[in-house]
């Protein structure tokens, strides 16, 4: 009992450190974050949202209103009084042809992935005036503020000439003319970059939508749309690319359209998740040593256990503190071979280069190695674990099952807990 009493004292001592370790990792994942995010966003620029234009005109509007006075004596009268404002009312929005290309670079900073992009926005709108009067409007294309930087933006008349525009605080406008029943044709063209997710608020101007068009194409091929966005009409990849396309005739709806950007796997975030999980690994490879250990006579020592815990604690610090310096794939290599030459050239000392490969390395790769490497694989880490724990429960019942355990656990009065091998192992 003293015996298991000391195995389980090493593994929550390692448990210890790996919850350590890992908050560790959260912190310096989690207090970075938004610094990260703010820097990229200075540097790059954030999450874009395009608004509709709109095209208003002011009308005047004659009003009444009760107001009441009070006299000298005290005595109050309430009047009504007739007086003018002037009311700004939007011209209907009858048309929408938009085509988008999203370009995808991920930049790392820090632990952390930003799917970064570029953008080249091309659309042309056409607005009706549907009063009985002749109209001086005004068109207002509005513009992201803050941190957005638009590159070659231009506005254009419907054979491509180029307007006049003024650029104010909430976008860039212009001055037209509109004779009853005449329409307003204009292009907008500019370039920009953002981070993470590209948004058009559909009906963001006038609430309603006729005759909309808009075709969106990426160079990257795995693409997701927000909750709450309208699926396209179409869509599909191409090669390493993709395609989509939303058309209406007629749309009422305060849905808009967007496109997040596919995510990398995050460093830090991955570290921290495979080093919270790790004393599950750990309690694996213990379980299959001391059975396996036990059946063949090769019963470990607690200090071997001890040794072998912190040649794990080293795949999960060597890891953690590499992949914000290098890829994953060669960090979670470095890590893995780091690891497993430290218990292979440990335990070959007592057990011989043979059985320490198979009876303690083998494990070691199952359970440490794979079963890190499961949380590569999004969505299927838990499953993996279940199935490599019944897998290992079969195996391990398999290969004990003729083993008389009173037998197997019996020891001889002043017996090594572990064969010394010969010199020639």
């Amino acid at each position: 009992m003293k015996y298991f009493v000391a195995v389980a004292f090493v593994w929550l001592g390692c448990s210890l450190a790996w919850v350590v370790l890992a908050s560790t990792l959260l912190y310096r994942s989690g207090e970075m974050s938004s610094e990260l995010t703010n820097e990229v966003d200075r540097l790059w620029g954030p999450p874009l949202e395009q608004l509709p234009p709109s095209v208003i005109y002011h009308e005047p509007k004659k009003v009444t209103e009760k107001v009441v006075t009070t006299d000298a004596q005290g005595k109050s009268f309430e009047q009504q009084i007739e007086r003018e404002v002037d009311q700004t009312l939007p011209l209907p929005l009858v048309g929408s042809d938009l085509r988008v290309k999203l370009n995808l670079e991920h930049r790392q900073k820090g632990l952390l992935w930003f799917p970064t992009y570029g953008i080249e926005f091309d659309a042309s709108y056409e607005f009706k005036n549907d009063t009985a009067s002749p109209r001086t409007v005004t068109a207002l294309f509005p513009l992201e503020t803050g941190k957005s930087v638009y590159d070659g933006f231009r506005m254009t008349e419907g054979a491509g000439v180029a307007r006049s525009i003024a650029v104010t605080a909430d976008g860039a406008r212009f001055t037209a003319a509109l004779a009853p029943g005449e329409r307003l044709a204009f292009g907008v063209h500019y370039k920009a970059r953002g981070r993470s997710a590209w948004n058009y608020a559909l009906s963001g101007g006038t609430g309603r939508v006729d005759r909309f068009h808009m075709l969106v194409a990426t160079d990257f091929a795995e693409v997701d749309f927000p909750a709450g966005s309208l699926s396209p009409s179409k869509h599909g990849p191409s090669g390493n690319a993709w395609q989509g396309e939303w058309s209406f005739d007629s749309l009422v709806a305060n849905a808009g359209i967007g496109v997040e950007l596919p995510q990398k796997l995050n460093p830090g975030p991955l570290a921290s998740r495979i080093t919270f999980f790790a004393p599950v690994g750990l309690l694996f490879f213990m379980f299959v040593a001391s059975v396996l250990g036990a059946a063949k006579k090769l019963s470990l020592h607690p200090m071997h256990y001890f040794f072998i815990g912190c040649a794990f604690f080293a795949f999960h610090l060597l890891f953690a503190y590499t992949v914000d310096h290098i890829a994953l794939a060669p960090a979670f290599f470095l890590a893995s071979t780091v690891s497993l030459a430290l218990v292979i050239s440990y335990s070959h000392w007592f057990l011989g280069l043979k059985r320490a490969l198979l009876f303690l390395a083998f494990p070691q790769f199952l359970y440490l190695v794979l079963f890190s490497a499961t949380f590569f694989w999004q969505g299927f880490t838990g499953l993996a674990i279940a199935v490599g724990a019944i897998v290992t429960l079969f195996a391990i019942m398999q290969v004990v099952g003729r083993v008389r355990w009173d037998e197997a656990f019996q020891r001889r009065p002043g017996a090594p807990s572990v064969p010394v091998p010969a010199a020639s192992a």
